[in-house]
């Protein structure tokens, strides 16, 4: 199971290393290249079938999973908490703001610490987390202006952003199939409206949808408690029932 997510990230990895982007995007990282082996420990030891939801981001953050190559990847959290520490190469091009030093990085990004550093404090170990979710991002890509800026993809324009999303649907598709989660969790309005579109078909078929709280500084609702606000919200969709 856990090598039919591997080839689904490999073949996303592929399609969307394949497209171009333009001004204003001046850098485009791939963590799912040059920082493969953290990635795919992170399949092997944690993506299992049958679990209760999928949780969706968004995109790589430039602290998280453009360095350890998964999901909200603090990495601290990902060293620590999911015992993951991998080589991590370099993107072919590298932006001067957001260098990549992969477990050497020092920077911690607080997205990552706040999600990740829920599940810690709330599961008795990692795994315990991983039987009942996965956390998934959307798109594998992280976009840089020349500033250095983040640039998310709903930003890009439509003959850009269309074809990532394809690529991206076909594999959120594929890791749906083969995971089989009884609901899909879009972390912040972006992924849920992503979820929404994407697997419209599912959600008509039975499987539920929900939202939760991004845990991003830039929310001031999250800066004001964020895992209070999702530990609130993940009950009330009845994940944590039994925990």
């Amino acid at each position: 199971m856990t090598s039919s997510v591997e080839r689904v990230s490999r073949k996303l990895s592929k399609a969307v290393g394949a497209l171009e982007f333009g001004d204003p995007v001046d850098v485009v990282y791939n963590p799912l290249e040059y920082a493969w082996k953290p990635h795919r420990a992170y399949i092997r030891r944690y993506a299992r079938p049958g679990i209760r939801a999928l949780l969706l981001g968004m995109n790589p953050g430039p602290w998280g999973m453009a360095q350890t190559g998964v999901p909200f990847g603090e990495v601290e959290m990902v060293r620590s908490f999911l015992g993951i520490e991998e080589p991590v190469g370099r993107p072919t091009i590298e932006h001067p703001k957001r260098p990549v030093t992969g477990f050497q990085c020092a920077r911690r990004e607080v997205s990552g610490a706040r999600l990740w550093g829920w599940a810690e404090s709330r599961f008795e170990s990692a795994d315990q987390f991983f039987d009942r979710f996965f956390i998934w991002n959307d798109c594998p890509l992280s976009f840089m202006e020349s500033s250095g800026k983040n640039r998310t993809p709903d930003k890009l324009p439509a003959d850009e952003r269309e074809p990532l999303y394809a690529a991206c649907d076909a594999a959120l598709r594929s890791l749906v199939d083969i995971l089989q989660p009884s609901m899909v969790v879009g972390v912040g309005a972006h992924a849920t409206k992503r979820l929404s579109a994407t697997l419209a078909e599912r959600i008509e078929d039975g499987l539920e949808v929900g939202t939760i709280l991004h845990p991003s500084p830039a929310s001031p609702a999250a800066n004001r408690g964020w895992a209070e606000a999702a530990e609130r919200q993940m009950t009330e969709l009845g994940l944590l029932e039994g925990v």
